[in-house]
């Protein structure tokens, strides 16, 4: 298929009070991504599939969720559109364990429309989780966009500009130093460039669990990187990102009233969640709830010079 021809189409009927805006946001980085954004009420998702590049539109339509996929992979994106929309979230069990918390409780019925996507593709947001190590948010995204940019390979489809991910090949062959101006440093780097040349090993496992042992067994690759993937690739629920700078001293002020939490204080206050402990970590970003602010903010740091 061609970006000429017609697309290939699926209705999906998502549940009553389903937001697709809010329940594909964690497959954008921000509303520039180079490889997903949401336009005038459609999400656009860019992605390399077995059989070959595509994009995927999902849409409203009267109730329903139309799916569009265009390119060689379109069969592919649109058999999964559904996954990417989050409608094979399953929430068993989510109700009864959120309702002893009264703000859980409050989330989830205030939020009840957000279903957690399930992309099946691990190295996209792995790539986005290496970049996003031990930076702000703002190098972060200057690095994930100026890395997609570099390796710069337009979409299929009317959505453009829309790029496709980085070929894993093509980033595991990349010296190190060629991210430099991009500022990331050579850990970063490395790390990326590791990553990339096991991703055809990464993206064949068969469940979260196998995907977070391969994950960290990986030099450079830790709890949180692997629960930020996974979380996004196979819509695990449970999935808690440990080690992250923000969310333990979220999860302490909103489920105990302290303004400040550590790893195992987020741990302990999640367990009575288990199951869906990473599903009410995405309520709280949501919500935007936040810990009390003390200590000034992080520095942006640039290594184009390095």
């Amino acid at each position: 298929m061609t970006g000429t021809e017609p697309p290939a189409r699926r209705v999906l009927r998502p549940p009553a009070g389903y937001r697709l805006a809010a329940s594909v946001r964690s497959l954008t980085f921000s509303p520039y991504d180079p490889c997903a954004r949401i336009t005038a009420g459609t999400f656009w998702w860019a992605a390399r599939t077995p059989a070959g590049p595509a994009t995927l539109a999902l849409r409203p339509a009267a109730g329903d969720l139309l799916a569009e996929g265009y390119g060689p992979g379109a069969d592919w994106v649109v058999q999964r559109a559904d996954a990417v929309a989050g409608l094979r979230d399953d929430l068993t069990g989510f109700p009864e364990l959120a309702a002893a918390h009264p703000v859980v409780a409050e989330l989830a019925a205030r939020h009840r429309g957000l279903r957690m996507p399930a992309t099946g593709q691990v190295f996209p947001r792995l790539l986005r989780a290496i970049l996003e190590q031990k930076v702000t948010g703002k190098e972060a995204y200057r690095a994930y966009a100026a890395t997609v940019r570099h390796f710069r390979e337009a979409a299929p489809g009317p959505a453009q500009p829309l790029l496709l991910p980085p070929e894993p090949a093509a980033v595991a062959a990349t010296p190190y130093w060629v991210f430099h101006p991009f500022g990331v440093e050579q850990r970063r780097a490395e790390t990326l460039r590791r990553a990339a040349a096991l991703a055809d090993r990464l993206e064949r496992c068969p469940d979260s669990a196998d995907a977070t042992r391969r994950l960290t067994a990986v030099a450079g690759i830790g709890p949180w990187t692997a629960a930020e993937v996974v979380r996004v690739a196979y819509g695990d629920p449970d999935a808690v990102s440990v080690g992250d700078y923000h969310v333990p001293n979220t999860v302490a002020w909103a489920l105990a009233g302290e303004p400040r939490g550590d790893d195992a204080r987020m741990l302990a206050l999640l367990e009575p969640f288990r199951g869906h402990r990473g599903r009410v970590c995405v309520l709280l970003e949501a919500a935007a709830v936040q810990a009390p602010r003390f200590g000034p903010r992080a520095p942006i740091r640039s290594f184009a010079r390095f």
